[in-house]
């Protein structure tokens, strides 16, 4: 990602306005059309979001954190993380 300087590009009241909050910082905009998020355009967001349902599933009937690493390749840790996040969301 390349950057441009921003007195190249931007009206000088804009520049000031924006100088009101952040100076001499590399600033990201994003462009007006992308309104998705990581992963919704190619599906991996509802895979990932299926995959720790069904673990948090499995864990809630009885599967060990360790055997659902074990199926899932992924690591007790990455277990312990999926199945405490399903929980704080479900009390939201």
């Amino acid at each position: 990602m390349s950057y441009q300087n921003a007195k190249e590009i931007l009206p000088e009241k804009l520049m000031k306005e924006i100088q009101q909050y952040v100076q001499g910082k590399t600033l990201y905009i994003p462009r007006k059309d992308e309104p998705k998020r990581w992963g919704e355009k190619s599906g991996s967001r509802k895979a990932l979001y299926e995959r720790n349902e069904a673990i948090c599933k499995a864990y809630a009937q009885g599967a060990t954190k360790e055997q659902l690493a074990q199926q899932y390749y992924l690591s007790v840790e990455t277990i312990r993380k999926i199945i405490y996040q399903k929980g704080k969301k479900s009390f939201k």
